[in-house]
């Protein structure tokens, strides 16, 4: 018998909810709680409203769009982000690297993360056609080249495509990822002469940092990329330009769409490098208002709301990161007529640490046994998950209704 009992950490929520009256229609979140009263978080996903906002950041981005699987890995999203028309897919492990290969035999897939074991490498390689890889360190780099020579890997006339991955300046957005990942620029140069002749394709790769509302970020980071390829004194085949689109929260309010396009737009003409294809890795600017949550009250004590969802589960980015997400009530049986009044969370484990303090508004009768829609949640909602304290049940259904905050430039109208 084996002692080693896996868990997929990449798969669906325990279970996936289907009341479709017919084929291709879908309820709306308030029949659905009026249907299933339901006890245990509902994940309700917007297959409608991801794939609108994914074929407007296609349409709107002149180059290639790689969905950031990591944001969220649910199956019913993946398929919606295809349907926008995204055939590209950033992953960053073998687990993503399986799942999309699995759903979608066609698709790109590319793998960005800039430290990856030497098994996920071979099998990728082998077995998934993968042929991009990210690095930011010639270690990382000995090691990819190392893997791919094997005699079991190594395909004839087949050179793999290998992207530096470059560290930025604080650029002000929620989540600076240069901190962990990324080469200085004299690092970077020296990886982009040393790849050149060992590469495929060569790209030079940057995030901005996640949640970044500045589009003059996105200038800044292309104006240096430039500067480092010229120094290099290489061909250079894409510059990948990461991630960080910003949607909208309680408190937030990014800039449409088209402000960071073009910004962008502008930054690449100015590098005059006609055979420089471009690439973004879109997360929650693709998926961020294609989800909600809807929780139950278990107890109220004053302006605290205990409820049966929290930072271990859908609601990690209220927690750290503060986030406010937008709240609606739905209520069964009473009239929801009481004045706005502003209330924070308890999630349902025992650790004090699970608190969400917004302020969230919400009408001041609510009472144990309501539920709360939580929105904008498509984006690490449902990935971010565990299974502390034993509150790791949930669902989830697909629903009809549009995003409950909508940022300007990523939907499409409908009709």
């Amino acid at each position: 018998m084996s002692l080693i009992e896996n868990r997929a950490a990449v798969g669906p929520l325990h279970r996936h909810i289907s009341l479709r009256a017919q084929e291709k229609i879908l309820p709306s979140v308030n029949e659905i709680v009026k249907t299933l009263r339901p006890e245990e978080p509902l994940h309700c996903v917007r297959p409608g409203v991801i794939s609108n906002t994914a074929s407007a950041f296609c349409t709107a981005f002149n180059g290639d769009v790689l969905y950031a699987v990591k944001c969220n890995p649910e199956p019913a999203v993946l398929r919606a982000v295809w349907d926008g028309g995204v055939r590209h897919f950033d992953c960053a492990s073998i687990s993503e690297v399986q799942l999309v290969r699995r759903l979608f035999p066609g698709a790109e897939i590319h793998f960005m993360h800039p430290v990856k074991a030497r098994s996920a490498i071979r099998e990728a390689w082998m077995l998934h056609g993968v042929r991009d890889f990210v690095l930011d360190s010639a270690g990382e780099l000995d090691k990819i080249l190392h893997e791919l020579s094997r005699p079991q890997t190594t395909k004839p006339d087949t050179k793999p495509g290998l992207f530096i991955r470059l560290a930025l300046p604080e650029t002000g957005a929620a989540i600076n990822l240069s901190k962990k990942f990324g080469a200085e620029p004299e690092t970077a140069i020296t990886l982009l002469r040393a790849a050149r002749p060992l590469a495929g394709k060569l790209g030079l790769a940057f995030h901005v940092g996640s949640q970044c509302l500045d589009p003059q970020a996105w200038r800044d980071a292309i104006q240096l990329a430039g500067e480092i390829i010229r120094a290099a004194g290489v061909r250079v085949d894409v510059l990948d330009i990461g991630g960080g689109f910003p949607v909208a929260y309680t408190d937030m309010d990014p800039p449409p769409l088209g402000a960071f396009t073009a910004e962008i737009d502008a930054a690449y003409d100015a590098l005059a490098m006609p055979g420089l294809k471009l690439w973004a890795e879109p997360g929650r600017a693709l998926v961020g208002g294609g989800a909600s949550v809807v929780v139950q009250v278990q107890m109220r004590r004053g302006n605290m709301l205990y409820i049966n969802d929290g930072v271990y589960g859908a609601l990690a980015d209220a927690g750290a990161l503060r986030f406010r997400f937008p709240t609606r009530l739905l209520r069964a049986g009473r009239n929801q007529g009481a004045p706005d009044t502003p209330f924070g969370f308890f999630g349902p484990s025992c650790d004090s640490l699970d608190v969400m303090n917004g302020p969230f508004l919400l009408p001041g009768d609510i009472a144990e046994g309501d539920w709360i829609e939580i929105g904008q949640l498509g984006a690490y909602g449902t990935c971010l998950r565990t299974a502390f304290n034993g509150f790791d049940r949930a669902s989830l259904v697909e629903v009809c209704d549009r995003a409950m905050l909508e940022t300007a430039g990523y939907e499409l109208q409908e009709g």
